[in-house]
């Protein structure tokens, strides 16, 4: 379980904090969704609950982080990152930069982790099965397309088999395939018991994989609760969060004056023809 206690962070230099008295529990087996507008403070939380900041980015931190009860203050960072992996927007800033394959690039963070060799080799291979990159394995990592590199990445976290796994906008770069690819490698993640974090700008996508959902606005959590509730709450629109596509669909069915069974029934229908068009 990961914890945040009246969390607060400034940046060094910034004038004000970033984040504001954040207080979160991520229990184990559980995906926690976070959306808001550009610059609200999600990247900065996932920098905070990750251990990146104040570590490597200096700043100043006040409040409390801790890992499966334990206090973090103190600990070093290749400490965390036993326990806790982070995933950024840009593959760019993930990728090892030494390997000169894609197999080497997955296989680089478990390598670093003093598990025996059969035991790396699972794990890169489920991983590259996971994320379908299989045609990618002999491939240069640097000489691939954005979205390649997105999957490359995330397997190389997979990898690491994290009982925590913090991801900011996962699929950014990904196509709905590979979007696809991920929302099923967090899924079955979770079911494993680990706890994930999950910064999107694609709602439908934490529509589909979040126990719940909180929304960030100026360095606070504003809204906080089942994916479904808050995904549906109308202040969202303020706070420069997008609808899901099912509930856009039923305000304008509504505003449209149709019925309740047939709104039902034309989102039933979009539903098959989205699950036929995924699996194709």
């Amino acid at each position: 379980m990961l914890i945040l206690e009246g969390c607060s962070y400034r940046y060094a230099g910034a004038a004000r904090p970033s984040l504001r008295d954040v207080s979160l529990t991520l229990r184990d087996g559980e995906v926690l969704g976070v959306v808001g507008k550009s610059e609200a403070g999600k990247s900065t939380l996932c920098l905070v609950a990750s251990g990146l900041a104040p570590r490597t980015l200096g700043g100043t931190l006040s409040g409390r982080v801790l890992i499966d009860g334990a206090d973090t203050a103190g600990r070093a960072m290749h400490e965390m990152a036993t326990e806790v992996a982070i995933g950024f927007q840009n593959p760019g800033t993930q990728l090892s930069g030494v390997a000169t394959t894609v197999y080497e690039e997955v296989a680089f963070g478990p390598m670093n982790l003093g598990i025996s060799r059969e035991e790396v080799l699972r794990r890169t291979e489920a991983s590259i099965d996971a994320l379908a990159i299989r045609a990618l394995t002999q491939r240069d990592p640097q000489r691939i397309s954005g979205g390649q590199q997105q999957l490359v990445a995330i397997a190389g976290l997979l990898a690491l088999a994290p009982r925590h796994l913090i991801l900011d906008e996962p699929t950014a770069q990904l196509d709905p395939a590979g979007t696809r690819l991920v929302s099923d490698a967090i899924e079955r993640l979770a079911a494993a018991g680990a706890s994930i974090l999950v910064v999107e700008q694609k709602v439908d996508l934490l529509a589909g994989i979040c126990h719940r959902v909180l929304a960030v606005d100026e360095g606070r959590v504003t809204l906080e609760g089942a994916a479904a509730a808050v995904l549906g709450d109308p202040t969202l629109h303020a706070l420069g969060v997008a609808e899901p596509s099912t509930v856009r669909l039923r305000r304008l069915g509504s505003e449209a004056g149709l019925s309740g069974q047939a709104i039902e029934g034309a989102l039933a229908l979009a539903t098959s023809q989205s699950s036929r068009v995924n699996d194709a």
